[in-house]
This record gives C-alpha cells, sequence and structure tokens, in this order.
C-alpha cells in the first residue's frame, strides 16, 4: 500500500542519514566502527592509582559505536565524531566513562532530531569522589561540553506528562464488615493495631522510614506502647527501606515474627499480618522483588480470626508496585470549578544517562544528612559550544552535593538562541531527571533556552534552578517537577536541620535562622522575572513550587553585569496556565531575594542567604518610567499547606486563577512603605476560592493533617486542624478584588474559615484604599469576612494591623450595601451611629470619607501611641509603632476624614513629629490635638518632601494664632495653637494638591507637618482625656439606608459552554454546526470568524471546503475550530506541521472537549515576510477551543 510504502522511504531515509555517520569526514584519515568488550574490573585501590590517559576520538576519526564499551576516559575532540548505532533489534549498547569530554569542533550523536533513536543507549558515569583528579571546569563523573564541542541526543519522544482524565480511587487495605477508622497511608511503614476479639482499630501510624531518619524512634516508641497479642497489620508504602536502621530491622524482626524485614530493599513491596509477642506460625508474611520497572505484582499477607461472641473476620495488608491499580486517589476531573487532575508522567526514555552509585553513602559527601550517595554523574555545558539539543533522554543518579555538578548544567553559556549565534537555538525537550542528588536543569549566565516537556522528579536542591539572577529569555515550557527535596549547597536550598548544622560561611558565632535564612527549596528558582513560564506544574516541593527570587545585584560570577536593583524593576515575561499543588510552604511565592553580600561583622549571615526585596516593574527597568503591570494569568494553586499564592510588589495583576484547599488562597502585599513607596497597586480579578473542596485528599505523604472537614467527613488540612483557613487575605495595600466567586468556606468547632480574612500578628499598616467589587459569595460559604479574634494563631489580635483592618465594599457584593468600609468593630476610629456591627465577623460595617494618618516620632522614638476621635475621646487605640530599634519610629492609622482627633503618649512627648495625610485627596482635612508639657516651645513648620528625590520644597513656617478657633478654621492660614493650661497644640492638617491613581501623595511630593518641640525638665506631659467641645457624632448615612440590588455580573466569568477563547477574548459558539476563527501566525491578530450550520444549513459541506481552502490563506495562519458536539481542533494551513497541532473528538456521553495551548508566533516555519521573524518564545497566542457534549 501507499502507507507501507511511506513508511519504508522514511526509513531508507533515516538509515542513509546514520549511514553518513559511519563514513569519514571530509579530508579525514579514519573512519570505521568501534567495538569493544568492556574490560574486566580491577579491584578499588587499583582503580584510585590509575593515572590513565584518555581515549581521544580526534582530527578525522568519525566513529560508530556497534556495542557496549567501557574506558577510563573518553575526550572527543578537533573533529572527531562518535555516533550510536541504531539497531533496534539488537542488544543495548551502554558507553561506561568516568568523564566524557566534547570540546573544539568534537561531536557526539544519538539519533538524530529528524531521525529520533529507535535502540536502547545508555551512558553510564561511573567512579568514587575520592577517585582521581577533577578535570579544571568540569569536575569529576561528567558528559562536558566546551567550547566548539556538539552533544546530539535525540530518543523517541513520548508523551512526556499529562493530566489524569478520571479518578482513580485508592486500593490499600482490603476491607470488609470491620471498615478501617483511618485511610491506609503513604511512603514509609504503615502499621495498624486491631483488638483480636472485636475487631476494632485501635491505633495507627505511618512512619516514614525511606527519608526520615528520626522516624525509626518514632516507629520504636509506637511499638513499645502495644501490648503483646494484638493483631498487627503492616505493609510499605512507595519505599521504606533507605533510612530504617539495622537495630529498628531487627526490633521487628523479633516483635512481629517477621522473616523478610531485616533484608528489607529500596522500594520493596512487603505485607505482614501478625500477633505482636507471638510465634513464627501466626504471622503470615509476603514480599516482592523490585526491579525499577514500575510493576512488581502485589505482596499479599491475610489471616482469619475469631472474635469473642465468634465472628469471623479476616485482616489483609498488601504492598506493592502495580500497573492499573493505584494505592491512593488520584483525581481526574474539575472539583468545584478547579482543575484538580493529577499529573501522570513517563520517566523512561530510550536513552539513559545515569551515574553508578554506592549502596551507601560515604567519604565528605553530606553523610550527616544523607544515607545514600549522592556523588551521581552530571551534565555541563560551557561558553561556545557549537550545538548543544537534547530530546527523549532519561537522567538518573545525576548531580552532586557540589556547587556547579548538576543533572544538566548550562554554565556562562550566554546567548544560545538566535541572538548569541545560533541558528538553531539550544533545547532541553522531553527529559525526564528523576532521582537526582543535586536540581534538575541549571541555567547559569544563560539565555534564550528553551526547555520543555521535561519532568524532575524526587530531586535535591531548586530543581528547574535560575542562579546568578542573570538569566533572561528563558523559557520553560509545559514541564513538570515533583518532589523537591531539601539540599545543603545553597543556603536557600536547606531545611531546619541544614541550616542549623552549616556554618561554616557565617561569620563568627552566628547561628542562622532557619525559618527566615533558609527553607526555600523550589521546584522553579526564577532569579530574574524576565523568563517564560507556561504551562508547568509543580508539585510535593518542601518549600514552594514557584518562586520568583530578586538578586539586588548579580551574584557569582555575574558580578557587575547589571546595575543595582534591575532585577526587582524588570518587566515579568509571560506567566500562563502554571500548576501548583501540594507544596508546604507555599504553590506560588513573588518577593524576597537573597543577600548579596559576604559574610561580615555589620551582616553574619552567609551569603546567598534568603534576604528582603520587592518586585516592582517599571518600563525598561527604568523606576523613573511608568509601571508595566505582572500578569499571573492562569494559575492553579490547591492543597498548599500554608498559601496557594503569596506576591509582595506592585503592579502583580492575577486574572482567570483557581484556589482551593490551600491554608491561605492568596495574599497580596504591597510594594513599600511610605514615605519612600512611590504608590503601586495589586489585583485579583475573575478567579475562584474554595476553602473545602469536595477533593477530600489522602492521608499521608506531605498531607501531614488529616481530620473532619466541615462536612464532618476526614479530609486532608493546612497547617493544622485548627488553622484559620482564609480564601483571600488583606495584609496591607492597597488591594483590589473584582469579579471573584467563593465556595465552601465554613467554620467548624475546630477551626475558623472565611472567604476573605487578614494578615495575623499584623504591625504593619493596612490602607482603606483596599476595596471589593463584583464578588459572588455562593451559599456554602459560612463565614464571609472574619477580623480574628483572641487566642490560637491570633494571639492578643491586638497589633497595629490587626486593629486597624478595614477595606471597602464598592457595590455591596460583600455586605449587601454600596459603598461600605468593613472595619473591625472595636475601631473607635471608624465607627459613628450609622454603622452596623456583625459579631460573627468581629466586625462594623459603616459609611464615610477614611483615609491614613502617618506619623513620624523621633527623640525617644519607643513610645505607645494614643489616638482617639474626639467624638469617642473615652474609646482611645493603643499602637505601638513598627520600628523597634529605628531612628524613628511611626504610626499609621486609619481616620475617618474631617474630624478632631487626640494624640496622647505612654511617656514624655517626641521632640520632633512629622505628620502626613495619606490618601487624602485636595481640600480632605483634619483637626489634630497633641499632648505636651506646658512649658513647651514649638518651631512648626511645612513642606513637601519629594520621595523620589529625598528633596524637600515649598517650606513654609507656622504662627502661633491667638485661640483654637483660628487655628482650625481652615482659611489657609498655616497657624498653630497651643493651649498651655491644657497642654494640647492644635494644629489643622489639610491636603492642597490633587493625588492620582495609587499614589499616597499627590505628584508634586507629600504634603506635612513638622513639629519641633523645646521641652525644659519637669513639665507634667500628661493631658485631659478630650480638648474639644463635647458634640454628638457628626451625622453618617446609615449603613442600612441603601441596600445593594442582586448583581447578575459578580463572580468569576463562566465560559460559554462552546467556545473558543483567544487571547482572553472569547467567541461563543451559540448554534449548532462548525465554528471556525482564523488567527493570523505571524502577528496573532484575528483575521476571520465563519460558522457553518450543518444541521439545517444545506450544502455546509461545500461552503466550508470553499472557505478552507479560498479564505484562508495558505501560509502564515493557524486556526482555531470548534465543532458543536464533542470535537475540537487547533490546526494550522500551510506546509509546517507545527507541533501544537491538536485534535479531540469525544463520544457524545463523555465530557466536554477541551483544547488549550500557548501557540508561538513569527517562526520561520510559518513563512512569515523576513522582519517577522522570531524565536523569541515570549511572543504567543493563548487559544482555547472548548465544547461540551451533545
Amino acid at each position: 500500500s501507499s502507507r507501507t510504502r511511506s513508511r519504508s522511504r522514511s526509513r531508507s531515509r533515516c538509515r542513509q542519514r546514520r549511514g553518513t555517520h559511519r563514513g569519514a569526514a571530509s579530508g579525514s584519515a579514519a573512519a570505521g566502527r568501534y567495538r569493544a568488550p568492556p574490560p574486566p574490573p580491577r579491584p578499588a585501590a587499583h582503580r584510585r592509582r590509575c593515572r590513565c590517559p584518555p581515549a581521544v576520538v580526534g582530527r578525522g576519526a568519525a566513529l560508530r559505536l556497534e556495542s557496549s564499551a567501557t574506558f577510563h576516559s573518553l575526550v572527543i575532540r578537533d573533529g572527531g565524531k562518535l555516533v550510536f548505532a541504531d539497531r533496534p533489534r539488537g542488544p543495548p549498547i551502554t558507553l561506561r566513562a568516568r568523564y566524557i569530554l566534547i570540546q573544539d569542533g568534537g561531536e557526539l550523536h544519538i539519533g538524530s532530531e529528524r531521525c529520533p533513536y529507535g535502540s536502547r543507549a545508555t551512558i553510564s558515569l561511573y567512579g568514587r569522589a575520592a577517585d582521581g583528579a577533577a578535570v579544571a571546569g568540569f569536575g569529576q563523573k561528567f558528559v562536558g561540553v566546551g567550547g566548539g564541542g556538539v552533544l546530539e541526543l535525540h530518543g523517541r519522544r513520548p508523551r512526556s506528562w499529562s493530566l489524569l482524565d478520571k479518578t482513580l480511587h485508592p486500593g490499600g487495605l482490603r476491607h470488609g464488615r470491620y471498615t478501617s477508622e483511618k485511610r491506609w497511608g503513604s511512603r514509609g511503614l504503615n502499621l495498624r493495631i486491631l483488638d483480636a476479639g472485636t475487631g476494632r482499630v485501635l491505633a495507627a501510624g505511618r512512619f516514614d522510614t525511606h527519608l526520615r531518619a528520626g522516624e525509626c524512634r518514632r516507629l520504636l516508641a509506637f511499638l513499645a506502647l502495644q501490648p503483646p497479642g494484638r493483631v498487627v497489620a503492616a505493609a510499605v508504602g512507595d519505599s521504606a527501606a533507605r533510612s530504617l536502621t539495622l537495630e529498628t530491622r531487627l526490633l521487628l524482626r523479633d516483635r512481629l515474627r517477621s522473616e523478610y524485614i531485616a533484608r528489607l530493599g529500596y522500594r520493596q513491596p512487603w505485607a505482614l499480618v501478625g500477633i505482636l509477642g507471638g510465634d513464627a506460625l501466626s504471622t503470615a508474611e509476603d514480599k516482592r522483588e523490585y526491579h525499577g520497572s514500575g510493576t512488581t505484582g502485589l505482596a499479599v499477607a491475610q489471616r482469619e480470626f475469631l472474635t469473642y461472641d465468634g465472628t469471623r473476620f479476616t485482616v489483609t495488608a498488601f504492598s506493592g508496585w502495580i500497573k492499573g491499580s493505584p494505592l491512593y486517589l488520584h483525581i481526574g476531573e474539575v472539583i468545584d470549578g478547579i482543575d484538580m487532575r493529577a499529573e501522570v508522567g513517563l520517566l523512561t526514555r530510550n536513552i539513559l544517562i545515569q551515574g553508578e552509585m554506592e549502596d551507601s553513602c560515604y567519604g565528605q559527601n553530606q553523610c550527616q544528612f544523607f544515607s545514600f550517595d549522592t556523588f551521581g554523574g552530571h551534565i555541563k555545558i560551557l561558553r561556545n559550544f557549537s550545538s548543544v539539543h537534547m530530546s527523549g533522554v532519561e537522567l538518573k543518579n545525576m548531580g552532586q552535593q557540589i556547587l556547579g555538578s548538576y543533572p544538566v548544567h548550562f554554565h556562562m553559556a550566554e546567548d544560545v538562541d538566535e541572538r548569541g549565534g545560533y541558528d538553531r537555538p539550544t533545547y532541553l525537550d522531553n527529559l525526564a531527571i528523576h532521582h537526582c542528588f543535586s536540581r534538575c536543569v541549571a541555567i547559569h549566565g544563560t539565555h534564550g533556552l528553551l526547555v520543555k516537556d521535561t519532568i524532575g522528579y524526587d530531586t535535591l536542591g531548586h530543581c528547574f534552578f535560575l542562579e546568578d539572577g542573570t538569566e533572561q529569555r528563558n523559557t520553560f515550557y509545559h514541564n513538570l517537577g515533583l518532589l523537591t527535596r531539601s539540599g545543603t549547597i545553597l543556603p536557600s536550598d536547606r531545611n531546619e536541620a541544614m541550616c542549623l548544622a552549616i556554618r561554616s560561611h557565617v561569620y563568627g558565632n552566628y547561628i542562622p535562622v532557619p525559618s527566615t535564612d533558609c527553607m526555600a527549596v523550589s521546584t522553579f528558582w526564577i532569579a530574574n522575572p524576565n523568563n517564560n513560564l507556561i504551562e508547568n506544574a509543580a508539585a510535593g516541593a518542601q518549600d514552594v513550587g514557584i518562586w520568583y527570587i530578586f538578586h539586588r545585584v548579580p551574584t557569582g560570577q555575574s558580578e557587575g553585569r547589571y546595575p543595582e536593583g534591575q532585577a526587582e524593576h524588570t518587566p515579568l515575561g509571560v506567566f500562563y496556565n502554571n500548576r501548583v499543588h501540594s507544596n508546604f510552604k507555599a504553590g506560588l511565592f513573588i518577593g524576597k531575594g537573597v543577600k548579596t553580600t559576604r559574610a561580615s561583622a555589620e551582616d553574619p549571615r552567609e551569603y546567598l542567604t534568603v534576604d528582603n526585596a520587592r518586585f516592582r516593574p517599571h518600563q525598561d527597568a527604568d523606576p523613573e518610567k511608568p509601571r508595566v503591570p505582572a500578569i499571573i494569568d492562569g494559575l492553579i494553586a490547591f492543597k498548599n499547606n500554608d498559601h496557594g499564592a503569596w506576591a509582595r510588589g506592585g503592579d502583580i495583576i492575577f486574572r482567570n486563577s483557581g484556589f482551593s484547599d490551600n491554608g491561605i488562597g492568596l495574599t497580596l502585599a504591597s510594594d513599600g512603605t511610605f514615605p519612600t513607596d512611590d504608590g503601586s497597586s495589586l489585583e485579583v480579578t475573575r478567579s475562584i476560592f474554595v476553602g473545602e473542596s469536595s477533593n477530600f485528599g489522602s492521608q499521608g505523604g506531605q498531607n501531614s493533617y488529616w481530620g473532619k472537614g466541615a462536612n464532618g467527613e476526614y479530609r486532608t488540612l493546612p497547617r493544622n486542624k485548627t488553622f484559620p483557613i482564609r480564601g483571600f487575605q488583606i495584609y496591607d495595600g492597597p488591594v483590589r478584588m473584582a469579579k471573584c466567586t467563593f465556595k465552601k468556606f465554613t467554620p467548624t468547632v475546630d477551626r475558623y474559615s472565611s472567604a476573605i480574612g487578614f494578615f495575623m500578628k499584623n504591625a504593619w499598616q493596612i490602607s482603606p484604599q483596599n476595596n471589593v467589587s463584583q464578588i459572588l459569595m455562593e451559599k456554602s460559604v459560612g463565614l464571609k469576612v472574619f477580623f480574628g479574634r483572641s487566642g490560637q494563631w491570633f494571639g492578643n489580635n491586638d497589633n497595629d494591623g490587626d486593629k486597624m483592618s478595614i477595606f471597602h465594599d464598592l457595590d455591596g457584593s460583600v455586605t449587601g450595601y454600596p459603598d461600605t468600609f468593613i472595619g473591625r468593630a472595636d475601631n473607635y476610629l471608624l465607627r459613628h451611629p450609622g454603622c452596623l456591627t456583625v459579631p460573627r465577623w468581629n466586625g462594623m460595617m459603616c459609611t464615610g470619607r477614611f483615609a491614613q494618618l502617618y506619623i513620624q516620632a523621633r527623640r525617644p522614638e519607643n513610645l505607645t501611641l494614643s489616638i482617639a476621635r474626639a467624638t469617642y475621646s473615652s474609646h482611645p487605640l493603643q499602637l505601638q509603632g513598627v520600628n523597634r530599634g529605628a531612628p524613628y519610629q511611626q504610626y499609621q492609622p486609619v481616620v475617618m476624614l474631617e474630624q478632631a482627633y487626640i494624640i496622647q503618649w505612654d511617656g514624655r512627648a517626641p521632640e520632633d513629629i512629622i505628620l502626613y495625610p495619606i490618601n487624602f485627596n485636595r481640600g480632605d482635612w483634619l483637626h489634630i490635638a497633641l499632648c505636651y508639657p506646658r512649658n513647651t516651645v514649638f518651631h512648626v513648620v511645612t513642606d513637601v518632601y519629594q520621595r523620589q528625590t529625598g528633596m524637600v520644597h515649598s517650606i513654609k513656617h507656622y504662627f502661633a494664632a491667638p485661640s483654637r478657633a483660628s487655628a482650625l478654621n481652615g482659611t489657609g492660614e498655616r497657624l498653630f495653637y497651643f493651649d498651655r493650661a491644657s497642654g494640647y497644640l492644635f494644629v489643622h492638617l489639610q491636603a492642597h494638591e490633587a493625588r492620582k491613581g495609587h499614589s499616597y501623595c499627590s505628584q508634586q511630593g507629600c504634603e506635612r507637618i513638622k513639629i519641633t518641640a523645646h521641652m525644659y525638665p519637669g513639665g507634667s506631659w500628661s493631658c485631659a482625656p478630650n480638648p474639644f467641645p463635647q458634640r454628638p457624632a457628626a451625622p453618617q448615612r446609615p449603613v442600612s439606608q441603601r441596600p445593594a440590588r442582586p448583581c447578575r455580573a459578580c463572580g468569576a466569568p463562566q465560559v460559554p459552554r462552546a467556545s473558543s477563547v483567544i487571547n482572553g477574548a472569547v467567541f461563543p459558539i451559540n448554534s449548532p454546526g462548525i465554528f471556525f476563527v482564523v488567527l493570523d501566525a505571524c502577528s496573532g491578530a484575528v483575521v476571520s470568524r465563519r460558522h457553518f450550520d450543518t444541521v439545517t444549513g444545506e450544502n455546509a459541506a461545500n461552503s466550508i471546503t470553499d472557505y478552507v481552502q479560498t479564505f484562508i490563506k495558505e501560509r502564515g495562519s493557524c486556526s482555531c475550530v470548534c465543532f458543536t458536539g464533542s470535537f475540537a481542533m487547533l490546526g494550522y494551513k500551510g506546509q509546517a506541521k507545527p507541533s501544537w497541532i491538536k485534535v479531540l473528538n469525544r463520544a457524545g456521553n463523555q465530557k466536554a472537549a477541551s483544547l488549550q495551548h500557548y501557540v508561538p508566533l513569527k517562526l520561520k516555519e510559518y513563512q512569515c515576510s523576513a522582519n517577522a521573524f522570531s524565536q523569541n518564545h515570549s511572543e504567543h497566542i493563548s487559544a482555547e477551543a472548548m465544547v461540551p457534549h451533545n
């Protein structure tokens, strides 16, 4: 058939291409095949003494490796080539060496881009850490590519990873009448203790003896509490052997009468049912061998027992790695509007690069932290290489706990795309990096690299890693990172124990603080914002899934390559449709930096310790130019123990995102501190927040907390069973939230759970500019807002920020009353007779106009400020201030405008006080009375402080007024009045300039009043509570006067059931048939839309044919096509066959057909005009097609 002939021609072309590797290169002197049997093994002592020179494939040599071979080391240089023979029916080829160095025109090929390798090939790197000398620039046990080197590895490219299409429920212990009260666990040894007389489960425990050495002690303590005669069921989940000590093995052998536990191996399935303290005949036990294939069969142990009343019951335990029968719950559906489908990755490839490992840790390899050998192999690529492309490659046992030795490491390679002169931009595609000992992919001083469809699984230290802060224009597309664990190399890699123990680079006797200096290991460690993250997934990190970290200056070998602060001001690259879940600290974290100075007496912390920084993107990274909002689009964050996402900076916008089952869904923290902050904002819009979803999860793994949910069912819980869950957390501001939906936030007897909450124990300020609108609170929300109460987690709930918590409900979609402010119930700076108290919220709803008063105090700086509104002078608020030990103290109360306020202190008043009106519009004012000793002399001036330059202008002096009334009459005269009888100084504080946007002050600068007080010894500094005339509270509009109308447009928008979505623009399909949306692949513009009625329309087929052939251009266009049934397609018309072409066709009774892809623009294969060519991975369109079933 023609199809068979086509395949034959294809195979013929591949054979011809491979054949060219066999012949000599032009002008070569030698070419041919290389066959060598592996040499006989030598004694270890002899290997260490060997100083064998490397085998060299040099000038004119083009060799084909046709059988396995072992070298001491191999150097390919001076135009030499080594090509692996591809014989799919032949035996696998293994090349063993201590190292392979490719440089100066040398080439190593396994397969090619057009003809991927079809056989099985392995590069195995051997050697111990102390064996032989390191190669300069590369180290030991490596594949290295130096200047002029070529590394082309192209295996078969299976689907790297995908999302489950259907939920797989756990197997676990089989159960009948006597159902276990707790679900089966996960990694480690899982034990249950039963009463043989009743069949009731008495105790259960999981002990992670694979990863955590301390679990053995806990296991022994658990068994010590169990009396003899109890039934025990035990099984291994995942693996239990790595940290299982000999002492524990022997005790289990004797106590459980186990035949196999003493020799339990890595990932070996094992199950046992027996009697504690019984004889060998009372024990049923089984095991299976693990060979790394992913399938072992089940180890099953089973025994019958008889209760006191004569009822028989069976206890069965089983353990194993089997195909098609999962041991734990794996979600394969969208739950409560959040896509929680589990990631499924394939770890095997037909090209394998691996390190050969010892049975246990040895020598100077951080054995105090790791029981296993961590001295694996590594791949290192240096600057000026000729060509590096890797696809379809598996990397196992790679990386070393040594700086610079990572599974794949681009080291100071600079631009590796067209900008660096590479016609074929460098890429890593479809790699499987697993069980490695130091990162996954390290990009160091390298720009323009594409990392695509790559898996990083069970690795130490940051997985996908940008090192010095200079790395830009790299694209991470559709990568998966799972189980990122702590390592020792950088402070940010380390866990608590490592942080405290590794102190060789701190100054003096400094003891690191783990929670702030370390404990930041992340699956994606992004050290410069100008990189692209598209459709990646990060799950199970010990700390964070994706962390944007900022280097104030470049570090390491990149020092001096950009000016101070540039990274923090650099606009964000593309962030689209990334998923983060099951991470311990946070799913996504934007903020903080690294310490860029060496340890010293002034700052004894280690170099590159986690430090403070904040993200403030501006055009061209220039703070003098306009801000450029950072867009976080399509983030999915669920089941992260602490935060779904945290972002500090401005402007940052989250949109089209989903947050579920996190301790805190989202916190947005402001750019900076007044008065140095030039005003910014943060926003979340069109997003969904879920408190406790219908995904109950599974007990075990990093799910440390397991308890009853709001519906009474057991489920995973974040942080702690009593931790107060919050969907959206307000910290300082200003922040905006619009068109968001909240579901399933219901308090229980154990914990609070609220849709909107506040940062706990908050000593900072909160802006009254925080606002919400078009919010949908579903009926399942039991607590819309909560201000906290004294007790666990909240402490005394009396920090300055706790007391000042506030936000503005613009349209009444939260409170039911438009233009309403929500504050804490005991805040009498805001209260008036028209407010409504909401006891369940510990809050109140008030109308009015509110702003902030910023007070700076010097000499002394440690006083507590007491501020009261004159109307409620008997209810003052005590503010501690923010800066302890700083040269000045600052206080930032929220105040109602056009009111009188009284300020006192818990000691003699400060000598210098500055009053700033924050968020005041032109004409807004306050009357302020400040308490001083009666003999005080004042010098009062007003000026305007320009924050960007630090300069002041418009300096004017205040004069003493004859009376309080004349000082406060607001006529524009600059007057103050000091009443020596009462001890109060009266000033009128007013904004005279217009304020724009989210700036705290006007564009001219911040207006302020500076008060310098000369106080003499002996004067009394106490004052009467209220120097203002007693008047009733000024009338304000009652909250209940104007209830909000029902809001049909509130909540996260629902995309029409059948639609195309292009860069956020929705093109709905409202009638049956086929709908085309055609885009220009060079510009991304929508050039045509057309609907064809295939149900009732005549000649629809001919019309469609004519449209496709005539109206869609032959080149430079891609079409997004939706068919109103259960069919969706992303297609392209032209000679090229882009990888993003997709077709999905479902049966009528199946779920909706939905395709979503980020489509690159301006690629050369589209045959765009010359001036449109680009390989810039940031130029994309987002194309999505979705159709429901019939």
